[in-house]
């Protein structure tokens, strides 16, 4: 009886033996195409993956939606129109021009019949 039981030892260890050598030449001989195409081919590659994500919850994580884009419009820059003075002014220095003809100066006229005159500038009255 201890005979018997000791042949199954040495049976089953021969089996996990057989079964190391073959897992071990079946591995190289799936990994000899690689190494064989490794200077210039493609590579084939095979693999077993036990298991997957771990997600303690039991469902996959919340989805946090991205948040809605901002979009700003350009505000156009204010537009200054310039506006002329309601009465034109005749220049403080430099030449005057008088119309005899109507009693006016340049700026208030634009035509004089007579002909226009020069004459030197002078102050406003009262100031």
């Amino acid at each position: 009886m201890v005979r018997s039981n000791v042949m199954e030892v040495a049976i089953v260890k021969r089996k996990q033996a057989a079964f190391i050598l073959g897992a071990a030449m079946l591995g190289m001989l799936a990994s000899a195409p690689a190494l064989a195409w490794h200077h210039g081919g493609g590579h084939v590659r095979f693999g077993v993956v036990i298991g997957g994500p771990f997600y303690p919850w039991g469902y996959y994580p919340p989805y946090y939606p991205y948040p809605p884009a901002v979009v700003t419009v350009p505000v156009t820059p204010p537009t200054y129109i310039e506006q002329g003075d309601a009465r034109a002014s005749p220049q403080p220095s430099g030449t005057w021009y008088y119309c005899a003809a109507s009693k006016t100066y340049y700026p208030y006229v634009k035509e004089c019949p007579a002909g226009w005159q020069r004459v030197a500038p002078q102050p406003a009255p009262g100031g």
